[in-house]
């Protein structure tokens, strides 16, 4: 079982990243924010898990433990795979994923792309009493791109996750419309409500 990587990223795309320890390169399946927190040739940690099927063997990696925990606790609701999983993760914050399973909020996941009515109630079905502990934990986290390259890097993770270009432009510009200027640097909660905006609507990459 690999529980955590720690080595030089050799490369980097929407949704993950190619990390090498020892000499090894490891593809590693990361959320779009935290895809954008890594750069090409510097040293990065992640925490991982390992996902083994019949016909394949993958590593999802995650900034903390509380997302690490988040997970496998996501995984192990009948009907979310992986990358429903991770995609639950890229919109929504543990405190967030927390506070929305403590109020019994199940549309908060229905907004997610792959995850239906039913598998949404399972989620906070599954979860409650398990997560009251992330309440606070993650409440803010930190954008990690500068100003004026906010908006791609928002529109990068969007198309990484599988929505065309199109979609995702004008779902963040509807968003950029409806913030302020400060909110207008912050990544994560501009990539959240993208997402959010983005809901209802059919991504390119198809059920998760």
């Amino acid at each position: 079982m690999i529980s955590s990587l720690r080595g030089t990223v050799l490369d980097l795309y929407g949704t993950g990243a190619v990390i090498e320890v020892g000499g090894v390169g490891f593809q590693v399946q990361l959320t779009p924010e935290h895809s954008l927190s890594l750069r090409i040739g510097e040293e990065a940690r992640v925490l991982t898990s390992m996902i083994v099927r019949e016909d394949s063997l993958s590593l999802f990696g995650f900034p903390d433990s509380e997302s690490l925990e988040i997970f496998s606790l996501l995984v192990a609701v009948t009907g979310v795979g992986p990358k429903s999983a991770m995609g639950v993760l890229a919109a929504l914050t543990p405190s967030e994923i927390a506070r929305a399973v403590s109020a019994d909020e199940d549309a908060v996941f229905r907004r997610v792309t792959g995850i239906g009515p039913k598998t949404a109630k399972l989620i906070v079905v599954s979860l409650t009493g398990k997560v009251a502990a992330y309440t606070q934990a993650s409440a803010g986290r930190p954008s990690f791109s500068p100003v004026n390259s906010v908006r791609d890097d928002v529109l990068v993770a969007l198309v990484g996750l599988g929505w065309s270009d199109r979609s995702a432009s004008d779902a963040l510009d509807s968003v950029l419309a409806a913030t302020t200027d400060d909110e207008a640097t912050n990544m994560p909660m501009l990539l959240r409500r993208a997402l959010s905006e983005l809901g209802p609507r059919q991504s390119t990459a198809g059920p998760r």
